[in-house]
């Protein structure tokens, strides 16, 4: 009886080997097999030219567009742990909204889960970019790619750098009101940019409408979900109301992505920092790409 348990337990120890064993190493190889967790994941995954090895991502990966021909499983916060399972992945890329337990029992299934806090700067964005080109085993790309953003945000820290400074009121949330706040990266949209952000003196980002009219910024920016028509269209024609504000009788209300804004890569970081520049100092910025 002994000995038929021993073969049992034999047995089912191999199975476990045979399910978990293409897992095990992919820190030491070139991972061929990727799952996503996170729309921002999936962007940089498909900008390091990795995209083809990308098996699945959220039902929110939608840039690029190849991204939604991905095999889906689940929300950015609510995973099926039964379909990645089923993709064998090699490496998982785990955002700051997976759940700490999907993350625990896919490493307890013996996967290689790679998990990127919430950057709070540029320069994290940029780290943890070349991390994830290590990762995946095109670090020289990465740091590539790196290298030309950081360029181009010099270029534009400098071609801003003697202009005066416009108040800014970065809005990124509602219902409460909800801004930029210093050591964020969208506070580096600001800062970079040329502006002064009205609520650098906040701990946290929640803040009230009387303040920021008493601030009267000259330059509000939008990036909040929906469009001219939707939510953002709303704050938008709500600010207009104040026509008090300088950023009201200047016409420099304006709206832009969110997903730009709040979840960039090293590239669309640039791309939205020469936007807002444009917005700040149009003057000068008219010919930035």
């Amino acid at each position: 009886m002994i000995k038929l348990l021993k073969n049992l337990w034999f047995l089912v120890s191999l199975v476990g080997l045979l399910v978990v064993a293409p897992c095990f190493g992919a820190g030491q190889d070139i991972p061929r097999r990727i799952v996503s967790l996170g729309p921002i994941n999936t962007e940089n995954v498909f900008l390091l030219g990795a995209g083809d090895r990308l098996v699945g991502d959220t039902i929110y990966c939608v840039r690029p567009e190849a991204a939604r021909k991905k095999t889906k499983i689940g929300s950015v916060m609510q995973i099926s742990i039964e379909k990645i399972i089923a993709l064998q992945p090699d490496i998982i890329l785990a955002t700051a909204l997976t759940r700490t337990e999907q993350v625990r029992q896919l490493q307890n299934l013996g996967y290689r889960v790679i998990r990127f806090p919430q950057p709070r700067s540029f320069a994290e964005i940029c780290r943890q970019f070349v991390g994830l080109g290590k990762a995946l085993g095109v670090r020289e790309q990465a740091e590539s790619i790196v290298k030309r953003a950081r360029a181009e945000v010099e270029r534009i820290k400098e071609a801003v750098a003697t202009r005066p400074k416009p108040k800014v009121f970065l809005q990124v949330g509602t219902r409460p009101l909800f801004g930029a706040v210093p050591g964020s990266f969208v506070n580096d949209f600001i800062t970079l940019a040329g502006g002064v952000n009205i609520i650098a003196d906040q701990g946290k980002g929640a803040t009230r409408l009387e303040k920021v009219i008493s601030t009267n910024p000259d330059v509000i920016i939008i990036a909040i979900m929906g469009s001219e028509t939707g939510i953002a269209g709303e704050e938008k024609r709500m600010w207009q109301r104040f026509d008090i504000l300088h950023a009201v009788q200047n016409e420099r209300v304006f709206i832009i992505n969110p997903d730009l804004a709040c979840s960039p890569s090293p590239v669309t970081f640039v791309k939205t920092l020469a936007m807002i520049a444009r917005m700040i100092h149009p003057d000068l910025m008219e010919g930035t790409k």
